[in-house]
């Protein structure tokens, strides 16, 4: 008992504070680090590749389990945001928005390949620190493709002049909400603007330092929030009897995960899917390279079992959907709740194994 609080609760408290301070801080991060991202000029869709499909959060989470001996619990984050994504995101945004999208066939290639060497290098039945090493290396020439083929070529989905005009159009949005919000007694919006409170507050010629600071600080968030969430995570573990790999890839990673829903969706709802394109594709590299690389350098994992019996099939049919939806150039509302079918299934077949 702590404070008279039972300690099944303590646990879950500690749980769900620890993944709010992850995102929070994540979010907070890649705002800071966004500032200077576009003054590079490369297009919106390598932008959203890098910034949105790079999931620190996920990563952070899966090596601070790995780190406490709990490697189950970060593979599951590896396969369980994956599958959120194409099942849940991809499938939302197709029920409530259908959409169309014509995505180059280069990236859906890239997409399709990539996960062959991550099945590959784990047939032998462990994910050693060599193999790790290996992954982790890929992620760089993946995103050196896809710059490549749209600083070069004619797939360019959206000009960074066009990215900045959409942000700002996003946060005088977000002012007109906030504004609404505030006629109530409670605003708890989690969300900090970096920008605008950069802006109001320091001297323009000491932002660039100011929103290194940030960063450095929301990179001290995420290592707390990791630290509380895989103590709570262990804690349930034992409680509620579940294997590790099961409530990473579905409890843990649908809590972690939920900002994805927005990254994908709204763009959609926008008319912008290229950005929730962006989103998926990104992820999908970013899962099966250095996210699960850099988990397995930490500690070996175990990829016999229900890794190859429920995990693999269910990620591999669930990219097939998406990437044909892709191909064909629409994800309708038969193919949204096809892949929200699969990501059910996916949840249940976790806990009957």
């Amino acid at each position: 008992m702590v404070l008279g609080l039972s300690g099944e609760l303590v646990s879950v408290v500690l749980f769900l504070v620890g993944v709010t301070i992850v995102i929070v801080s994540v979010e907070t991060f890649i705002e800071a680090v966004a500032e200077g991202a576009l003054a590079l000029g490369v297009s919106g869709f390598f932008l959203t590749v890098v910034l949105a499909g790079t999931d620190l959060e996920n990563v952070i989470l899966g090596i601070a389990a790995a780190y406490g001996e709990l490697p189950d619990l970060a593979l599951g984050t590896v396969f369980g945001e994956a599958l959120f994504i194409l099942g849940a995101a991809v499938g939302i945004a197709g029920v409530l928005v259908p959409f169309e999208t014509e995505v180059p066939r280069n990236y859906l290639g890239i997409t399709l390949l990539a996960p062959f060497l991550f099945f590959g290098l784990a047939l032998d039945g462990t994910l050693s620190r060599f193999d790790g090493a290996i992954l982790t290396a890929t992620f760089i020439p993946y995103l050196a493709i896809i710059y490549t083929l749209e600083r070069y070529t004619d797939t360019r989905y959206l000009s960074a002049e066009e990215v900045e005009i959409m942000e700002e159009e996003v946060r005088e949005r977000e002012k007109a909400e906030e504004a609404e919000e505030d006629e109530g007694l409670l605003d708890l919006d989690l969300d900090i603007d970096v920008d605008d409170f950069v802006e109001e507050h320091v001297p323009e010629r000491y932002e660039g330092p100011a929103f290194l600071a940030i960063a450095l600080v929301a990179t001290v968030g995420m290592t707390v929030g990791s630290e509380l969430a895989v103590s709570g995570a262990e804690d349930l573990l034992a409680l509620l009897g579940v294997t590790g790999l099961a409530f990473g890839a579905t409890v843990m990673s649908f809590i972690a995960s939920l900002e994805e829903l927005f990254l994908t969706v709204e763009p959609v709802r926008q008319g912008r899917p290229h950005i929730g394109v962006g989103n998926v594709v990104g992820s999908m590299l970013f899962f099966v390279s250095a996210n699960a690389g850099l988990i397995a350098l930490v500690h070996p994992l175990n990829m016999t079992g229900a890794v190859m019996t429920v995990h693999w099939p269910f990620f591999f049919v669930s990219l097939l959907v998406v990437a044909g939806a892709f191909f064909r150039g629409k994800v309708g509302r038969p193919t949204g709740v096809l892949l929200l079918g699969i990501y059910a299934a996916y949840w249940v077949a976790n806990y009957a194994v």
